[in-house]
């Protein structure tokens, strides 16, 4: 765990057993403590152990905020709810019901992560009475004057949310930007059913205006320079929306992407680069942009 910002810490979720692939941050308050997402199901031993580490015991977490309901953000939540039974769950109103009832987020998501879907290991039910279905602007009250905001940021997800917590400037951003690990460079993460660059601008013209004091992605931890990460992730995103407008099959995006944006020179770092294509995360991006340019065409 490290402080990244008074009452701030990045718990690194050890996904695959590999470490600095996801982050969950804590946010303690005067009264109360939140975490935002919790990673992956199979991740739910090492949150838990980082958590009993720093202090926080069953009856102290109080929050549980998540970006989005993909299984690397929210897969944990079933177990962590059980785990912390004073803990409500904050989520965009239309993930709500995949918490609640997850089978359709199960299916969906096997047929994206394919092969890989070990690597998550599903997602537990969380009783409705648990669960806070929210819309942009709602407040999470941590006491002690601190709050979380919730801002809707469609892109990468339609029920994707960025959350900012008003006492230090910080904006936990989710998948908003891409996926940058450590030492290496930013890289769009679009992955099916719902992608929509255009809402993805739109989104980040928001983020741009928080003016971040701290900007943290969940893949992985705070950027250096919150405008400037800003910046290039809508070029990015720019490029994929014309590597995608058009393309006629899966090769297609595949080769106009790799013009506009090339891959392994955008990540930079060879260990980086290894990772993501580990995960597949790429693959999904891809073939997110074949689902979203197919949509926009018909």
């Amino acid at each position: 765990m490290q402080e990244i910002a008074p009452g701030i810490e990045t718990i690194d979720t050890l996904l695959g057993g590999w470490e600095e692939v996801t982050a969950v941050y804590l946010v303690r308050g005067g009264e109360a403590a939140a975490v935002v997402d919790t990673g992956a199901r199979t991740s739910a031993p090492a949150l838990r152990a980082a958590l009993a580490e720093t202090g926080v015991g069953p009856d102290d977490l109080r929050w549980i905020v998540l970006t989005h309901v993909h299984l690397d953000h929210c897969g944990a939540t079933g177990i962590l709810a059980h785990a912390f039974p004073r803990a409500q769950v904050v989520v965009h109103r239309r993930g709500a019901r995949h918490l609640i009832d997850p089978a359709r987020l199960l299916a969906g998501s096997a047929a994206v992560y394919r092969e890989r879907w070990s690597l998550y290991g599903g997602l537990d039910r969380t009783g409705p009475e648990r669960v806070e279905a929210v819309e942009d602007g709602h407040r999470v009250d941590l006491g002690g004057g601190r709050w979380l905001r919730m801002v809707e940021t469609p892109g990468h997800a339609r029920h994707h949310m960025s959350v900012v917590d008003e006492v230090t400037g910080t904006v936990f951003a989710g998948d908003a930007l891409g996926v940058r690990f450590p030492r290496a460079g930013l890289y769009p993460a679009l992955p099916p059913p719902d992608v929509d660059p255009a809402a993805g601008d739109r989104s980040l013209a928001a983020l741009a205006a928080l003016a971040p004091a701290l900007l943290c992605l969940a893949h992985f931890g705070p950027v250096d320079d919150p405008a400037a990460a800003i910046a290039e992730a809508r070029r990015q995103l720019a490029l994929c929306a014309e590597s995608a407008a058009g393309a006629a099959d899966r090769d297609a995006v595949a080769r106009a992407l790799e013009q506009r944006l090339p891959f392994a020179a955008s990540v930079g770092d060879e260990a980086a680069v290894a990772r993501w294509r580990r995960l597949g995360w790429g693959e999904a991006t891809i073939d997110g942009l074949l689902a979203w340019g197919a949509a926009a065409a018909g």
